[in-house]
Formats: C-alpha cells, structure tokens, sequence
C-alpha cells in the first residue's frame, strides 16, 4: 500500500472512530501519527486545533495557563473562568484538580458549538508530569459533547486506558488499526503464568497458587495499582497510599510495602526503570481487566451480531463483582464506576438482544443482576420495567417501582424525573 492509500485508511479509520470516544490517542507506533495530524488540522470538513506541549508544561499552572492563552489567541473570549481561580488552586492539586478540570471544560463548553478537535502534539513532554497526566485524563470525563482531545505522542502517556476504554471514553488507534487488546503490553494468557482478577476481591493466582498472605492489605493493592497503568511514579504511589505522611516517611513505607509484595509473590513484581516503576510485562499474565475491555470492544465494533453477543456474554461473566470490592480508596472507587459502566452496556446491549429473540427470561435474570450490582442506576430499573410491561405484567411494575421507592427513601435518593415519567406512563 502506497503512502496515500495508507494515509487515506488511517484518516478514514480515525474519522469513525472519533465520535465513539472523547479521547483519542493516536499510539506511540503509528507511522503515521504526524501526516494525521496535519490532513486533520488542514481539513475543510472538520474544525481542529492543536496545541505543542513545551518543556516548560511540567506544572499543571503552567500547563493550563498555557493551554489557555493559545486557545484565547483563536477564541478571544476562551477562559474567563479559568482565569478567575486564584494561584493558590494549584498549590495543592491533589485536593483541587477537580475543580481546576470542571472550570477548564466549562471554557470548552462555551468556546464553540461545532464539533472540535483539540490536538495536544509533543504530549510526551508531560511523562514526568503527574498533575498534567491527572488533568488530562479527568478533563475526558467532563468534555463537552462536541470535543474531543486528540494525543499526539511518542511515548504511551500513563493514563488507565483499560478503564477510559472499557467505561466508553478512550480510543486507542494505531493508523488504520484500533487496538484491542494489550494496552500497557500485557500479552494475556492463562496457562502457565500469573492470573490476576481485579473485577472480584482481587486475586492473584501463581502457577495454581492463590496468595493468601500479603502481611497486610497495602502489598496487594500496591500491585493492582501499578497494574492500573503503563508506568507510575514513586510520587504518585505515596501520594495515593500515605498522603498525609512527609516524603521520607512516605518512601521509607513504600519500599517496605514493595518487599512485602516481593516476597508474596516470590519474586519483583515490580520493576524500577529510571523515574518509574511497573509491573514485570516479561512474566506470563493474564488480567481479567484486560480481556473485559476487550471484550467490550468487540461488542462495539464487530460486524457479525454473533460475536457481539458472545463477546457481551463474556463481559458480563467477567464481570463477578465491583472492582476490588471489598476497598474503599478513591482511586479504586473511580476505576469501579468506569467498569460498571462498561458491564451496564453489556448487559443492555444483551436486554435488547434476548427480548428481541424471546428470551425474555433470561433477559431479566440479567437486569436483575445488574441491579444487585449497581441499584441506583435507573437504566436498569427503566429497562426492567419496560420489559415487565411488553410481557403484560403491570402488577410487577408497580411492585418494583414501590420497593425502590421505598429503598430510596431510606437513603435520601429518589427516581430521576425521567424514571417517574416513564412509570407514570407503563401504569396508564
């Protein structure tokens, strides 16, 4: 294939793939990541803008500002909200990104109402930079529905791909091909190796060995968040396991915690390169994380409605609980609901499916599932009800209605108007 015909693929690869996603990263081994990049930004069909990371974005003040004052160079009115947080917001980014990211996605939302592409070219300038990996990857969640931010790299920036992709918000594309599987390098097999199961308790089985013994809980969930990404920093580790320790204090623990986990697993798990730390890819794994994005992925893209299903089947028996369960941190807590989102479109997708094959049965043994799992997503609890009245059976409507009414009640919730709305009119 000649250069334009490759060229020609890629960008028309990428162009269907776009609107799927709101982050798009454009892989590290693209050849074609640059001409990409430039028929995007010269094309007359779609509005695009791209911004070079410098040497100097290392802080996010200083990435923002930035990323700010060149938007405001072609939108002269972008950033008004932005300008107006204080310096002292980025003095302890930890506790305020947040806020700093929402502020930022509001400027977005006002800055057009066409659909936008924002490049962010030379991004591996950032690697070293925590504060600008956090921003970036949060700023996905809270993206207007018009934009889109577009990574131009050439080192795999360390953001938790499985879980944007999983939860539907990150494409990974290498030119003309999406990746599917292998984020991070894991070549995923069972037979022989380490098996890793995050979407439970959060096991780790060697050759046949369940580990029982972690001296403690940190050691494994040490693992399960370096397993999160490409690569982490000793910063970030401390800063998510002992935040309110000094940094001396904070590294003394974490190289205990590291032994520890050494020794569980009898040998280094994870491996010191340069600035950073990851697991060992050369080890045999297999991460259930991995092949439920996969998974996913396959139910999204492939053509054949069988391999749809089939591959949503195996999401939702991966699927066995939420994200190591039985841990509250707040890092666990959002790579929870970014894969309870991808189960909840598994077992929707299926819904459709079995009722439309009457297999109605089954479709509700699903439902119900999905809402043991997760009660206050009224999708379900929509999706139950209009399955309910196809079947004829108005009495169960109104049976579940009340009980979560009443369960709802107790927890200071209450059904969304659009919940009420359809209620109202299955009981008419």
């Amino acid at each position: 294939m000649n250069l334009k015909d490759a060229l020609d693929s890629s960008y028309q690869t990428f162009l269907h793939h776009a609107p799927e996603s709101k982050l798009i990263l454009l892989h590290p081994e693209s050849k074609l990541r640059t001409v990409l990049m430039a028929r995007l930004l010269n094309s007359n069909q779609h509005r695009a803008l791209s911004y070079s990371l410098s040497p100097d974005d290392i802080t996010l003040q200083t990435f923002v500002n930035s990323l700010t004052r060149h938007l405001a160079d072609y939108f002269p009115l972008f950033g008004r909200h932005t300008y107006m947080l204080p310096a002292s917001i980025y003095e302890n980014t930890t506790e305020t990104s947040d806020e700093i990211v929402q502020t930022f996605a509001r400027d977005l939302s006002e800055m057009t109402d066409e659909e936008f592409f924002l490049i962010l070219d030379e991004y591996d300038r950032s690697d070293r930079a925590d504060e600008v990996q956090i921003f970036v990857e949060k700023l996905s969640a809270y993206l207007p529905d018009n934009i889109r931010l577009v990574i131009n790299s050439r080192t795999l920036p360390r953001l938790s791909w499985a879980a944007m992709i999983a939860h539907g918000r990150a494409t990974m594309l290498r030119d003309s091909e999406l990746v599917m599987t292998d984020f991070y390098g894991i070549h995923n097999q069972k037979d022989n190796g380490i098996e890793i199961s995050a979407l439970s308790r959060g096991d780790v089985i060697i050759q046949g060995r369940k580990i029982e013994e972690w001296e403690g809980h940190l050691p494994r969930l040490l693992f399960f968040f370096t397993l999160d990404r490409s690569l982490v920093t000793r910063a970030e580790i401390c800063r998510s396991f002992w935040p309110g320790l000094d940094e001396d204090q904070a590294v003394n623990v974490f190289h205990v915690t590291k032994r520890r986990l050494h020794k569980a697993m009898e040998y280094d798990a994870l491996v010191h390169d340069e600035s950073y730390y990851h697991i060992n890819w050369e080890l045999p794994l297999y991460y259930d994380v991995i092949e439920f994005a996969h998974m996913l992925l396959i139910g999204r893209n492939s053509e054949k409605t069988s391999e749809r299903v089939k591959a949503w089947e195996r999401a939702v028996e991966l699927h066995r609980a939420p994200f190591l369960y039985d841990h509250s941190e707040d890092w666990i807590l959002q790579r929870r609901k970014e894969f309870k989102t991808g189960f909840a479109e598994a077992i929707r997708n299926l819904v459709v499916v079995y009722s439309g094959d009457n297999r109605e049965d089954e479709a509700l043994m699903l439902l119900n599932k999905g809402i043991n799992l997760d009660i206050h997503n009224e999708d379900y609890h929509r999706d139950l009800m209009r399955l309910y009245a196809k079947l004829g059976r108005r009495s169960e409507i109104a049976s579940h209605y009340q009980r979560l009414t009443d369960i709802f009640k107790q927890q200071n919730h209450a059904f969304s108007d659009e919940t009420n709305k359809l209620y109202q009119e299955l009981m008419a």
